[in-house]
């Protein structure tokens, strides 16, 4: 997945969870952060931020920048991080066409729908391959690393449960199910759920596996403009 237009500046502060207040050339300008987690881990005043810069091309936009990426020093080494919640999804979908990421069990997709519909959730994919199996989906991106473990919620959230719980239902019914981490960056160890933060997502996930829900963790290749999903890493429930 790439990205136009990007330009480079440093954070100075969130006012909301949709806007940073940033410096671009040492201008202050504001900018749509893509990602409504906390990131507090992420967002330090000073840090260097990867925004993208729609002043061409605003369409209805409010704000010229979105906020797309940002660098994190882990042991001297620079890191980016992309923090656009909605580039996982597209990830996900070129990795499984790529055949980077493969669905245990299952032969070459042959269809693929996004936001697929499934009781009272909308699952982020439906496939089936080209032996008539068929398959739901769910895509949590993480941006949140401590010491080499990517950990996924950074917040509560009900929401992931209920994926989770409708992820169930489908493996009941005998239709293979997966929730695929997508960590946006790389230098990770291993998955592991953020009991700390959010303890009954955490049960949910490990009850999900136990019926036989696929947990999947993948981290990608990042840069100042472009993401893509590159190497399964362990998960640890």
């Amino acid at each position: 997945m790439k990205y136009e237009k990007i330009v480079e500046g440093k954070f100075e502060s969130r006012p909301n969870r949709f806007v940073a207040s940033v410096d671009i050339g040492g201008k202050k300008e504001l900018s749509h952060v893509k990602n409504t987690g906390r990131c507090r881990e992420l967002l330090i005043p000073g840090v260097k931020l990867y925004l993208q810069d729609h002043s061409e091309n605003m369409g209805t936009r409010k704000l010229k920048y979105s906020l797309i990426g940002v660098e994190k020093v882990n042991d001297g080494r620079a890191l980016i991080i992309n923090m656009d919640s909605q580039a996982p999804n597209k990830v996900v979908k070129e990795a499984i066409e790529r055949g980077t990421i493969r669905l245990k069990d299952m032969a070459e997709p042959e269809y693929i729908k996004s936001e697929a519909s499934y009781g009272d959730s909308r699952l982020d994919f439906y496939v089936k391959d080209k032996k008539g199996q068929e398959a739901y989906l769910e895509v949590k991106g993480v941006t949140l690393e401590e010491d080499g473990v990517a950990r996924f919620p950074d917040a509560p959230t009900q929401r992931g449960i209920k994926h989770l719980e409708e992820l169930i239902k489908i493996r009941k019914t005998g239709k293979k199910a997966f929730i695929i981490f997508i960590i946006q960056m790389k230098q990770t160890v291993r998955f592991e759920p953020n009991d700390r933060t959010h303890k009954a997502f955490g049960d949910a996930l490990r009850r999900a596996a136990a019926c036989g829900v696929g947990v999947l963790a993948y981290d990608c290749k990042v840069t100042e403009d472009s993401i893509i999903c590159d190497q399964k890493i362990p998960v640890k429930l």
